[in-house]
């Protein structure tokens, strides 16, 4: 089973360049399941429902969320989608689901969506919810799938290496920078500390130049607006069998190639 990962939609620019590439690259031929990442898929922060619907638009299997999940005021009621997982270690009794369990036409395939604690706001250890759930999960379908919203790629690695022979893939996300570790471990989990973002290449991390680097220089809070020139979809593709066990780990960019003049080239 071929299983797309796309990294964070930032923004209008981000869905944009997904669309182009359900399109023009006929991502849904080419893959048997595809997760998405949505939490800064309205504004560049939270979701909306409008949002949502949009999305729905394409054949997409799992949306993912993070630490934005709950910006918007329609987060709560986002969550309520059976397509759309939050992470599993918020506390107890928080709306939505931390996993979920979808149908694919070469089996079920268990995703699941989990914070890290590095850097980031307070929430239940990520290690012991994975381990809550893992068990009941397994009874019903071997591929398990981890998206990692994570800052510190310490924290990343060591969910990795805790989670291997029993995750098919760990995939890490939230810094919007594609990581060069893409591997399989010795137990044949796929791992990448994070897979990037779908959004502007042109800015930082998908968001215009000048607010972010006014903000290091005054340390003063500013508006980020999301930038829109050199859109760029950053995913991998984690290949595996039947038992769970990945194959292989590999690099998708569409397009693949991006100019420095602003003008975009795509390579098939």
């Amino acid at each position: 089973m071929k299983i797309l990962f796309v990294g964070d939609i930032v923004g209008r620019s981000g869905r944009q360049i997904l669309k182009d590439a359900f399109k023009n690259f006929d991502l849904r031929s080419k893959y048997d399941f595809i997760i998405v990442n949505a939490e800064n898929a309205a504004g560049g922060f939270g979701i909306t429902n409008k949002v949502l619907e949009e999305l729905l638009q394409l054949d997409i299997d799992c949306f993912t969320m993070g630490n934005h999940t709950f910006d918007k005021r329609d987060g709560e009621q986002v969550l309520l989608h059976d397509k759309v997982i939050r992470p599993a270690n918020l506390p107890p009794n928080v709306v939505g689901s931390g996993y979920g369990i979808f149908n694919s036409k070469l089996g079920n395939v268990a995703v699941i969506n989990l914070l890290g604690r590095v850097f980031m706001q307070p929430v239940d250890c990520p290690f012991r919810s994975f381990d809550s759930l893992f068990s009941e999960i397994k009874k019903e379908c071997d591929i398990v799938i981890v998206d990692f919203h994570a800052e510190a790629t310490s924290e990343k690695n060591a969910l990795g290496c805790y989670l291997d022979g029993r995750a098919s893939a760990v995939v890490g996300t939230h810094t919007h920078v594609p990581t060069a570790d893409c591997k399989i471990l010795p137990n044949k989990t796929a791992y990448v500390t994070d897979v990037g973002m779908t959004g502007s290449t042109a800015g930082i991390i998908g968001f215009k130049k000048d607010s972010i680097i006014q903000k290091f220089l005054t340390c003063m809070p500013k508006k980020f607006e999301v930038e829109v020139i050199d859109p760029q979809l950053q995913a991998v593709c984690i290949d595996v069998d039947e038992r769970g066990r990945a194959k292989s780990i590999e690099r998708v960019f569409y397009p693949d190639v991006i100019c420095s003049e602003g003008e975009t080239l795509i390579n098939d």
